[in-house]
């Protein structure tokens, strides 16, 4: 029997990506978009998150047109908005949301996000009976997705998200170019990462060169304090340029001497739609006691903004691609409240969609580093890291000038 229309002619998807950019957003719209244009879906645009399903509604057509997925960040923008009620905006905008769907004939929505989108689209599958799949999205790399890394014969809770890789990747350069200048001045760089509750993305300055690190799922105590700064003399003392890239998170908490207490570093209190503070600066502090306490010189240099920046790189486009795959098989069995995830890390020409399965929604949550990845007693990472970080990156790359003249003696 010969079908004269597509299996969803006359239906409608939406697609919207809330929260933090990534390289691989718009990697991600254009895989889920093509796909569902195959199934037959008129396919729309949610422009800046929840916020493009308030009032009359923000609303463009992605269907038949162009689009660049190599592009990094979204062509969609984004916001933190929350159509639920918060400390910050108590009042429910979900009505507002329930009628823009009804305006625009939605039949499926597609949020890209971590746990604050994915979370509100969950709670609003849950309550309003919305047709929502989630697609993880974050350089954080903490949106609990339950892949497996087998090393060793050991099975590893890990976490793969779509962003982290071409993130990763960029920390990875960026460390490589930054030890250049920390070698010439025999200085200690404190390299400040992206982190607010877990040390994944920090832990990719390994691979640039970045020696010991600090991680938010370990409090820098009094104690500990005094452990690390022997730690950092030694390691300063052996290396022969006589110099490091410590590289930390900006969520780590740290040991304060005048207040006493163990705390993170804010860059502002203002807070967002979720509760969430802006950290920063953490990295200027522990230089700067690095300097006083071992007279050894230190500089600050914050990543800032940069690991979310520049094109998708070739790890996530194939990844966002396996995991648009997933979404048609929801879609085709109209199984909703679920995101695609990888069962397993596995390296580059794996990504494939039979490594793939879905998580409920409403078990996505955070994930913080494991315990595996993380020497404590030394402050570095361990060898089960680094192959979870070479699946997705390689070998280290970066350049080591490599000299022994002699000494000249009058």
């Amino acid at each position: 029997m010969r079908y004269e229309n597509k299996l969803f002619h006359g239906k409608t998807l939406a697609i919207l990506s809330g929260g933090g950019d990534t390289p691989a957003i718009n990697s991600s719209i254009e895989a889920i978009r093509n796909r569902a244009s195959l199934l037959g879906f008129k396919v729309y645009g949610i422009l800046q998150g929840w916020k493009g399903l308030l009032g009359d509604g923000d609303v463009v057509d992605l269907t038949n047109q162009p689009y660049d997925g190599y592009y990094g960040g979204t062509a969609l923008r984004s916001s933190r908005t929350n159509p639920f009620p918060s400390k910050k905006n108590p009042e429910s905008r979900v009505p507002q949301v329930l009628r823009n769907f009804e305006r625009y004939k939605i039949d499926v929505l597609v949020t890209i996000g971590g746990d604050d989108t994915n979370g509100a689209a969950k709670r609003l599958f849950e309550t309003e009976g919305i047709p929502v799949i989630g697609f993880p999205k974050t350089i954080d790399n903490d949106l609990r997705t339950r892949t497996i890394h087998t090393f060793q014969g050991k099975d590893i809770e890990a976490v793969l998200c779509p962003g982290f890789p071409s993130a990763a990747r960029s920390m990875m350069e960026f460390t490589a170019s930054i030890k250049t200048t920390a070698e010439s001045h025999s200085r200690i760089i404190v390299m400040e990462v992206m982190g607010r509750d877990a040390g994944w993305l920090t832990g990719t300055c390994t691979f640039g060169g970045g020696s010991l690190g600090l991680i938010p799922e370990f409090d820098i105590t009094r104690e500990r304090k005094e452990v690390f700064f022997e730690t950092v003399k030694e390691a300063y003392m052996h290396s022969k340029k006589k110099c490091l890239v410590i590289p930390v998170s900006e969520g780590i908490r740290w040991y304060d001497e005048k207040t006493g207490k163990v705390d993170v570093v804010y860059a502002s209190s203002e807070v967002d739609e979720y509760g969430h503070p802006r950290f920063g600066g953490v990295s200027g502090i522990v230089a700067s006691e690095i300097s006083s306490k071992l007279g050894i010189e230190a500089r600050a240099q914050i990543s800032g903004y940069y690991p979310r920046a520049g094109h998708c790189r070739h790890y996530d486009r194939r990844l966002t691609s396996t995991l648009a795959d997933k979404v048609v098989d929801l879609l085709l069995r109209e199984e909703y409240g679920q995101m695609p995830v990888m069962k397993r890390i596995v390296p580059n020409v794996e990504l494939e969609e039979f490594n793939t399965t879905s998580i409920d929604m409403g078990a996505v949550g955070n994930k913080p580093l494991s315990e595996d990845y993380y020497d404590i007693s030394r402050f570095s990472f361990t060898d089960a890291y680094s192959d979870f970080l070479g699946n997705i990156l390689g070998k280290p790359e970066y350049d080591d000038f490599r000299y022994d003249f002699p000494v000249v003696i009058p």
